[in-house]
């Protein structure tokens, strides 16, 4: 295989007459259409069109005969029935494609791109129950859990005036509201109280918030409100109560403009306002008023009501697993509500409902946000993975198909509803606080603002213009690879795709579909030569492929069953897969003699305690393997038997729900040029990293933490890291898009006494993507050294070494890699290599049994130790 040109592509420089040209090479002399095989197309192409490399038409119909393949072309082609030939139809099918593809790759996400948050003066310190929009007046009302009312301008959001609202039924200390609608039609607003009852407030009189009603004798504490009114009908509206004994409540008005309630005694209180009693209410006696009641809830409490009137049916929901969401559907004759439920496993904080889609969105206890067709409610039809604690608000922006969601973590997401995937991720910008805290998300789509709030702090969120992005993939990324053979850079994602890019330009070379069907890729491995590419999906299988896009072999590291492989690692014999379970899955290479290939027997047993989720490996014998419980595990590899294990002598556990992110080892590393000197000088030669943030350094001879620092905020939760291949660098990435480049070129180099927990040089800090950083890769490329990125976000980026952005991969602009690399002064140019983890092999690059793998496997140390000038 060849390269692409680093100005743009071969065919996107082919003129209309470039063409026509090759067109007429595939008709034989008497005009009938022929097939032409690699060869010949190469020579003709070249010398017909007269511009461009036999290395790019080799390119190209590469190309044409990958995209036919996987697109089931070539077997339907009438000119094409041996394999490796292409026609002009085949040529054709591969252009119209491509321009498709690109335009795919070039689709934008709008996402808002958020002012920095600003917080706004409140005059009370009780926590803020709920925010409003007056749209008369253009401002905003909100009232606190002790009854202060404020009005804040629209413009600015400065506080314009205060009240304290009156309720003679209570003594002030013991006032508490639960929540407030405004009733627009009618220039009121409705306002529930812990006293068992819901009061009705005129907001038009010149005095302040004067009681006009009070409905009182309700069962339960009233807990949530909603209100409606028909558009068309303005008289006609619904007020939802939700209560904390699980029943809802609705209040149908109408004649709202002549009056909410009749009057029917001189009954008031000593607030002047009439008093209103549920018993009267549910027996008929106010016939502007009908009231209809469910109690699907009970006991649990009800969080959140809405009425959706495209539907004709009030949803709500509570914590209860087994009441989590209900739709209670009105009959056009029965004056009972029809009953149906959503199931979760936790329950649901809040919810909320996109008219044009219609989809509920629900925010679960479980940590995920789920997506519900009110007609089917038996399972979601969509689940928004990605926050880390639990969701507590769901918001739909009505004018866009995109949701917002905010958890206990202080975590904010937007996520694009018709891919299911984060596209915006907002953390680290919220203020501490404390395991309680009443937290409300009110967003105005109109003004492009968003208010959030904790308890009395009232935190304000203003959109600039809005950042357009560029994706790589439609799916989330997974890996990302350098192949320095080809030059190019692969990547994988959650729908089973594979994509090669020219590393000179950022532009697309090919892609393969549908690699493990529909399941998700994981992970990635290149072999020695770096002409077998290694996918593992989420079904249990380890594929073997070449570059052409032909799968040479099926590894069965699941036994039939899907598993979830976190890492592939390719020694000199084996091929180690894990991620699933306590013991490694082991492939020797003598098994691939068969297309489908069963594991071996791993002769060291399981030693981890928890699944094993990462390996490294230090020639000539030197394994380690990391495991969800924290611990590091150090083997021969000749023998596969455990010699030793690491572990931290400050190493504590708190408590069992914080410790789960805290020790788990995701990644590790040995650091290149540093195996012939930690033995002597008792510093650090690996590195692992995982949850809290935190990066460790070990000596892996005597067993010790040698350092540890946080690389990233530790409630973002576990990290991915890579090592540069020289050592000078270590990149670190967090789950909210940020990636860190650290020097530790002499970092836990030199003895110390204990643990170091000073960081290291922090280089460089950037945000490149929007959502979490799945996979790391750094790469020599040409004279350059560059980091490659992975995102759910469905981007993968490129960087100069420590951190200067180069671009997107898919992006519309191309760009040309004649920068020099920011290399250290001792490193050595020139050397096309990348950095593995110890997965390389520096021997020769011999094929042995079976032809399709390689025995060899890349000296790290050795490798590093040449990029920087050393000799073995």
């Amino acid at each position: 295989m060849g390269t692409r040109m680093e100005v743009a592509q071969l065919e996107s420089r082919m003129s209309t007459e470039d063409y026509r040209k090759l067109q007429s090479l595939f008709l034989d002399s008497l005009g009938a259409s022929r097939s032409l095989s690699r060869g010949e197309f190469i020579d003709l192409a070249w010398s017909s069109v007269g511009h461009g490399s036999k290395e790019e038409y080799g390119l190209l119909f590469d190309s044409v005969v990958i995209t036919q393949e996987h697109r089931g072309l070539l077997l339907d082609s009438d000119a094409v029935k041996e394999e490796g030939l292409v026609d002009w139809a085949g040529l054709c099918s591969f252009l119209v494609l491509q321009l498709s593809d690109k335009v795919k790759n070039t689709r934008v996400s709008r996402v808002p791109c958020w002012k920095p948050p600003r917080t706004l003066t409140y005059p009370h310190r009780d926590p803020l129950q709920k925010v409003l929009y007056l749209q008369s007046s253009g401002q905003y009302l909100t009232v606190s859990k002790g009854g202060t009312v404020g009005l804040r301008d629209g413009e600015d959001m400065s506080l314009v005036h205060t009240h304290r609202l009156q309720n003679s039924t209570v003594r002030p200390k013991d006032l508490w509201v639960t929540d407030m609608v405004l009733l627009h039609n009618v220039q009121k607003v409705a306002v529930s109280f812990t006293s068992k009852e819901v009061c009705f407030y005129d907001i038009i009189s010149k005095q302040d918030f004067i009681c006009k009603y009070k409905l009182q004798g309700l069962k339960f504490t009233p807990w949530c409100l909603d209100y409606w009114v028909d558009p068309s009908h303005p008289d006609q509206a619904i007020l939802t109560i939700g209560d904390t004994g699980g029943q809802v409540c609705v209040l149908y008005f109408t004649s709202a403009h002549i009056c909410l309630f009749e009057r029917l005694s001189l009954r008031t209180d000593s607030d002047s306002a009439d008093i209103v009693l549920w018993d009267e209410l549910t027996k008929g006696k106010h016939r502007c008023c009908c009231t209809v009641t469910h109690q699907a809830h009970e006991p649990a409490w009800v969080r959140r009501v809405r009425y959706l009137a495209s539907l004709d049916a009030f949803v709500s929901c509570s914590t209860s697993p087994h009441s989590s969401v209900v739709i209670g559907w009105r009959g056009k004759e029965s004056k009972n509500l029809r009953i149906t439920s959503c199931f979760t496993k936790r329950g649901v904080w809040d919810v909320d409902h996109h008219h044009e889609l219609n989809l509920i969105a629900t925010a679960g206890a479980d940590h995920q946000v789920l997506l519900w067709n009110p007609y089917m409610t038996s399972k979601p039809v969509g689940v928004l993975s990605g926050h880390d604690g639990p969701v507590i608000a769901v918001c739909f922006m009505q004018n866009k198909q995109q949701l917002l969601s905010y958890s206990k973590d202080k975590v904010l997401c937007l996520w694009d509803v018709s891919t299911e995937q984060c596209v915006q991720r907002l953390a680290g910008v919220f203020p501490n606080t404390q395991e309680g805290t009443r937290t409300l998300l009110f967003l105005h789509e109109e003004s492009q603002l968003l208010l959030i709030s904790f308890n009395s702090l009232l935190l304000l969120l203003e959109t600039r213009q809005e950042e357009k992005r560029t994706n790589s993939h439609e799916h989330p990324v997974t890996c990302v690879l350098y192949n320095g053979l080809f030059r190019q850079v692969v990547s994988s994602d959650s729908a089973s795709s594979v994509i090669c890019w020219q590393a000179d330009t950022g532009q697309k070379v090919k892609q393969f579909h549908r690699c493990h069907g529909n399941t998700e890729i994981s992970t990635m491995a290149l072999d020695g030569t770096q002409t077998r590419l290694f996918t593992a999906g989420a079904d249990g299988e380890v594929k073997v492929w070449d570059f052409n896009g032909r799968c040479l072999h099926t590894m069965n590291a699941g036994l039939g069953r899907p598993v979830e492989i976190s890492q592939v690692l390719l020694l000199r014999r084996s091929i180690l897969v894990m991620g699933w379970e306590r013991m490694l899955t082991v492939f020797r290479l003598h098994s691939f003699s068969q297309s489908f290939v069963e594991p071996s027997e791993w002769k060291g047993g399981a030693q981890h305690r928890g699944d094993v989720l990462c390996a490294a490996f230090q020639p000539p014998q030197t394994l380690v393997t990391g495991s969800y419980d924290g611990e590091i595990i150090v083997w021969n590899n000749s023998t596969e038997k455990a010699l030793r294990k690491l572990h931290s002598s400050t190493e504590h556990r708190e408590s069992k729900e914080d410790s789960e992110n805290f020790i788990a080892v995701t990644r590790l590393f040995f650091i290149p040029g540093r195996a012939s000197v930690v033995a002597v000088t008792g510093g650090a030669d690996l590195v692992s990293c995982g949850g809290s943030g935190t990066v460790r350094l070990w000596n892996t001879v005597h067993s010790r933490l040698v350092g540890q620092f946080t690389a990233h905020n530790s409630d973002l939760g576990s990290i991915v890291m890579t090592v540069s291949p020289c050592g000078k660098y270590l990149a670190t990435a967090s789950r909210e898009g940020t990636i860190r480049t650290w020097d530790v070129q002499r970092y836990c180099l030199e003895p110390f006494e204990g643990v170091t927990e000073k960081p290291p040089r922090l280089l460089c800090s950037s945000r490149p993507h929007l959502d979490c950083v799945t996979h790391l890769e750094t790469c020599i490329h040409g004279d350059k050294l560059l980091l490659l990125s992975a995102s759910s976000d469905s981007s993968v980026a490129l960087s100069f070494l420590p951190g200067e952005a180069v671009g997107l991969f898919g992006q519309e602009e191309q760009w040309c890699l004649e920068r020099p690399g920011p290399f250290d002064p001792q490193q050595e140019p020139g050397q096309d290599r990348r950095d593995h983890g110890g997965q390389d092999d520096s021997s020769p690059r011999g094929v042995r049994s079976p032809p399709a793998l390689s025995e060899t496997h890349t000296d790290q140390n050795a490798e590093g130790r040449r990029e920087c000038g050393e000799s073995e």
